[in-house]
């Protein structure tokens, strides 16, 4: 036995366990795991719902047959000559799915996932103390993957409140309360493993990652801290088979409380447009700009009519809005669509080299869709291109500067390629072989229009702005290039 103890003391001074030492033939203290959450829980779960729904479904493959009158020996003589055995509109199958939500106020307010709903002919709600209530839509935005829903329960129901999830810090403690599986009112404890996770699910994408355990069911359901406040609301997970393997999301309530606040107030979302299409800033990019990092969204389409139209230009670089930097491109949509409609805001942009700001007066996103939808829909489909003739003469020097080369855009290369008449430019007629502009995506057919900011209208013109970039030493060029669907964006290509 003394053998055994002494060893057993060498193991735990060996494994760097910080106990204090335990005397020969002291009774060994009772070990201690993290602070319980019990009571915080008992405090939370009565807030949080689990969400019910059913839609019905075609329950086979035969011909649907006519229905007579419910009751009538015309209905039953159907039926009973059905050929589908029972597989026609007869046979329709209820299709059940299962989430979480949580109550945000005492009048029966309720959050959950849009995906939860979507396409439910039937809602229900229910409650910790086995309550079943059937909920109404207040509204759903698809974009950020919210919905609130409504419940009457005839009594104030218990609810949380919203915390600022932007004070969740990565190694903070959170605790996901929901439905997994069908199992309600499972907890689960975790920590905060990152934040603003970009999981390409939408435009807006700004995700709290956490090791809380999520799983099918949990989705809708409220992330908390250790405060009880709710800073997240679970949405995805990374899994294998549908269960958890140690990877989950939840969208911050900094991005959901604004949605749900419309929702609630309008029934429907009514987010900041700025009228602009952007693209991310690369390192050629960059260079080609003199810049030394990627910050920024580079503008490269301008709705016509749109509440930039006029004060914006193609090749802007926005680097500020609204006081907040725009450090990476996906971050502009998302702070714009969060602004005030009709709010004129300040915008900071790097334009010919040169820092300014001006003033655009924001409008509704969702208005935007409709009249871009509108526009797009009246404009005639562009023609395929013929297939290419021999290219057009090559200037001297452009395939040894940048790798392809260009031509005069005259009509018969307009036909050829399928160029409308609104493009201006000079076309691409050959890449070379393994060259960075081949690896960029610059391709025969491209028409370029801009040479470093600079709008050009001749071949010469390029030759000139790429020479001169050359013997200023500049590691790259910037081209605006525009394809035969009209859709434009910036590339930046290395000098050779």
């Amino acid at each position: 036995m003394g053998f055994a103890r002494a060893a057993l003391r060498a193991l735990v001074i060996f494994g760097a366990v910080t106990l204090a030492a335990v005397p020969a033939g002291a009774a060994s203290p009772t070990a201690q795991g993290p602070a319980s959450v019990s009571a915080l829980a008992k405090q939370l779960s009565p807030a949080v719902v689990n969400i019910g729904t059913s839609r019905h479904v075609p329950g086979g493959q035969g011909v649907p047959l006519p229905q007579g009158p419910d009751g009538s020996q015309l209905d039953d003589m159907l039926d009973h000559l059905n050929p589908n055995d029972g597989q026609g509109p007869d046979a329709e199958l209820e299709a059940e799915s299962l989430g979480s939500g949580f109550i945000i106020k005492p009048e029966g307010l309720i959050v959950t996932n849009n995906h939860v709903i979507d396409g439910a002919e039937e809602i229900q709600v229910f409650l910790t103390d086995g309550t079943r209530l059937p909920a109404r839509v207040v509204g759903t935005d698809s974009k950020t993957d919210l919905a609130v829903l409504k419940v009457d329960a005839g009594r104030d129901l218990p609810f949380v409140e919203f915390g600022d999830s932007d004070t969740a810090e990565v190694g903070d403690w959170v605790m996901a309360i929901g439905n997994p599986f069908g199992l309600g009112g499972s907890v689960t404890l975790g920590i905060v493993s990152a934040r603003n996770r970009d999981i390409n699910s939408g435009p807006y994408d700004n995700f709290i990652q956490t090791d809380a355990a999520i799983n099918q069911g949990n989705s809708g359901g409220p992330l908390f801290d250790m405060d009880g406040k709710v800073v997240g609301i679970n949405t995805a997970l990374l899994a294998r088979g549908g269960s958890s393997i140690g990877i989950g999301f939840a969208v911050a309530t900094n991005l959901a409380r604004p949605v749900i606040e419309q929702l609630v107030e309008f029934g429907e979302t009514r987010r900041g447009w700025l009228g602009v299409g952007i693209q991310g800033v690369t390192d050629d990019i960059a260079a080609s700009l003199g810049r030394h990092n990627t910050n920024g969204a580079m503008v490269v389409d301008i709705t016509k009519g749109g509440p930039s139209d006029g004060v914006l230009k193609v090749g802007d670089l926005i680097l500020q809005f609204d006081g907040k930097p725009i450090e990476q491109m996906r971050d502009l949509p998302r702070i714009v669509a969060q602004t005030e409609v009709g709010k004129s805001v300040e915008v900071k942009i790097l334009r010919n080299g040169k820092d300014k700001t001006v003033k655009i007066s924001l409008g509704r996103l969702e208005v935007g869709e409709q009249k871009i939808a509108e526009a797009q829909q009246q404009q005639e489909p562009p023609q395929p291109p013929d297939a290419p003739d021999a290219p057009v003469g090559p200037p001297p020097g452009l395939p040894e500067l940048v790798g392809f080369e260009a031509g005069p855009l005259s009509a018969e290369v307009r036909k050829q390629y399928g160029i409308p008449e609104e493009v201006k430019g000079v076309i691409v007629t050959d890449v070379t072989a393994k060259s960075d502009a081949e690896d960029k995506g610059i391709i025969p057919g491209l028409v370029i229009s801009e040479v470093n900011q600079q709008p050009i209208e001749t071949v010469a013109d390029v030759v000139s702005m790429v020479s001169a970039a050359k013997e200023a030493g500049r590691p790259a060029v910037l081209f605006k290039v525009t394809d035969a669907t009209m859709a434009s964006r910036f590339i930046a290509v290395r000098l050779q």
